[in-house]
């Protein structure tokens, strides 16, 4: 474990285009460019095509001289402060701040550096006038969808968004920890959320087990790549289950018809199982097409509504 770990760190990005730049931090090229040479904030290398590329030194300043710009500090005051003073002032707004795009740029910052102790002052101060809920749906969703895109155009190495969802992801377990700590209030029907063969992407599916438990509902949280002859262990224990899963990449659109009726004619032998189904596959298959116990939902809060 400790040498795969080793192996992501030597696969970190450490050389960004002036594109990724723009992307990370939101402010224009053509701005940077006019930093860079009004104010000399940073000092990018050449390739031998006289390409720019940036340090991961400059884009962690750049990141900071953006929260400072975003938060009314002029950009040639910002250029006359030593060097040491900016992630000071940045740590100071942080901390004194829970707005959602300072928030957003601060986890940034935290992801670019592999910095925990400021992703956790971020959330610390989020915590402190926000509900667990909020922080996810209003800042955690907004910045996963941002690093999708982010890791998808290559701007940031597979290493930056597993650091940062598995920091998200233990901040889902400390709160579903809570809850799963007291007695379920309602017991009609009992919720076990699994991902499909091959599906390891479970971010989604942990906080639906968050939102599941906080209704009061008894859950089972059985994770990534559960084949579904593994799920029939289950129905020797509850007669009324509900199955929940997420489908991102798998199954194929192709495959989906067969496995929901895999699905129906394996673990719905006593007609009371149902399977909620949410995710990206979803949109290739409509309610009409499945077998009656199978319900299929485009968002968390609309699959909540419907308990």
């Amino acid at each position: 474990m400790f040498n795969n770990y080793l192996e992501k760190m030597n696969n970190v990005k450490k050389s960004f285009s002036i594109r990724d730049m723009e992307n990370l931090s939101g402010i224009k090229a053509h701005t940077i460019r006019i930093w860079e040479k009004r104010y000399n904030l940073f000092t990018p290398e050449r390739t031998s095509t006289n390409i720019r590329t940036y340090s991961l030194a400059s884009l962690q300043k750049l990141l900071n001289v953006t929260l400072l710009y975003n938060n009314g500090y002029k950009i040639s005051k910002i250029a006359k402060l030593e060097e040491p003073r900016i992630p000071v002032l940045v740590r100071e707004i942080v901390s004194n701040s829970s707005e959602k795009h300072h928030a957003i740029n601060a986890f940034k910052l935290a992801m670019v550096n592999f910095d925990q102790v400021l992703f956790q002052n971020t959330y610390n101060s989020l915590l402190s006038e926000r509900s667990f809920r909020d922080i996810f749906n209003e800042v955690l969703i907004p910045l996963l969808n941002e690093l999708g895109l982010l890791w998808q155009t290559d701007t940031i190495s597979p290493a930056h968004e597993h650091f940062v969802s598995h920091l998200i992801k233990q901040k889902i377990y400390i709160n579903t920890e809570k809850l799963q700590s007291l007695e379920p209030t309602k017991k009609d029907k009992v919720f076990a959320l699994f991902l499909p063969e091959n599906e390891i992407h479970e971010i989604g599916l942990l906080y639906l087990n968050y939102e599941i438990a906080l209704q009061g509902y008894k859950t089972i949280y059985l994770g990534q790549t559960m084949p579904i002859e593994s799920l029939i262990d289950l129905l020797k224990y509850y007669n009324d289950i509900h199955f929940v899963s997420y489908f991102t990449v798998s199954p194929t659109k192709d495959e989906l018809a067969a496995y929901f009726q895999k699905f129906s004619d394996t673990l719905n032998t006593s007609g009371t199982s149902k399977l909620y189904a949410l995710g990206h596959q979803i949109q290739h298959i409509t309610q009409e097409e499945l077998p009656a116990d199978i319900m299929t939902f485009s968002s968390i809060e609309q699959l909540i509504n419907n308990l």
